[in-house]
């Protein structure tokens, strides 16, 4: 996954707001008591496309299971002057140099754990890699997202020279969404270059998150709609989770 598809990702999400994205990350960091100068590594972080704007306010780590990816984001972070370790590793092994203030899985990361095995590897590794009192904090596209504004729908877009078709197919049984994308994108010698993408994803409901996070020993649960602070409602694309591992002698 993402082998070619590292090179255009960030021409077809050129209009997502990673901004205001990474700002909400930090408001609800917050709510644990997490402040500037934190140690935080993020799980899935792609091009880095979330790692550059919280580099101005966390020691952070970028951990990936694609090196394209990471090499996209070295680049970026480079050209910005962040120096920020990288990593190649599945996040369902999560191991860290040293336990952390935070673990983040952003940007549909946990989607793309298509099980509750591997759910619950993720959880229990994150859950390790944090210091007492640590937060986990992740994303996830939520079941409307996935079901109806996706479901079996068949999606193009035009960015530039780069541009795709996506196929999508919905398995409402499994909750699972599969997707397809064929992207163009234009050669300098002006013919375009082709590849397919396929790619993943599973729906997760609010409870299910909450009695695998509570399995994994995580207390303080809570899980909000969309960049709110508010109960998640049926309609909120996004769904934001954020979790404590207990303290010395703190139970759930």
């Amino acid at each position: 996954m993402y082998t070619d598809f590292a090179l255009v990702y960030d021409r077809l999400m050129q209009d997502v707001d990673y901004q205001g994205w990474a700002d909400h990350y930090v408001a609800l960091l917050q709510l644990a008591g997490i402040k500037d100068g934190a140690t935080v590594t993020e799980c899935a972080c792609g091009t880095g496309n979330l790692t550059l704007p919280l580099s101005t306010h966390y020691h952070m780590t970028g951990l990936d299971l694609s090196q394209e990816m990471l090499s996209q984001a070295a680049l970026k972070l480079k050209q910005a002057g962040r120096q920020v370790p990288l990593v190649c590793q599945d996040m369902q092994l999560l191991k860290v140099h040293k336990p952390q203030d935070v673990i983040l899985c952003t940007c549909d990361g946990i989607n793309y754990l298509t099980g509750f095995k591997g759910l619950s590897r993720f959880l229990g590794a994150a859950f390790l890699a944090l210091k007492p009192g640590g937060a986990l904090a992740f994303d996830v596209s939520s079941l409307y997202k996935l079901s109806q504004m996706l479901g079996d729908k068949t999606l193009t877009s035009t960015k530039g020279d780069s541009h795709y078709i996506w196929y999508n197919c919905w398995q409402p049984q499994a909750s699972l969404l599969h997707m397809q994308l064929h992207v163009y994108t234009r050669a300098p010698d002006l013919r375009f270059d082709y590849f397919v993408e396929e790619q993943r994803q599973r729906a997760y409901k609010p409870d299910d998150l909450m009695a695998a996070l509570r399995c994994a020993g995580f207390v303080q649960i809570q899980v909000f709609g969309g960049r709110t602070f508010q109960v998640p409602r049926d309609k909120d694309e996004r769904l934001h989770v954020l979790a404590i591992k207990p303290k010395e002698k703190e139970t759930a």
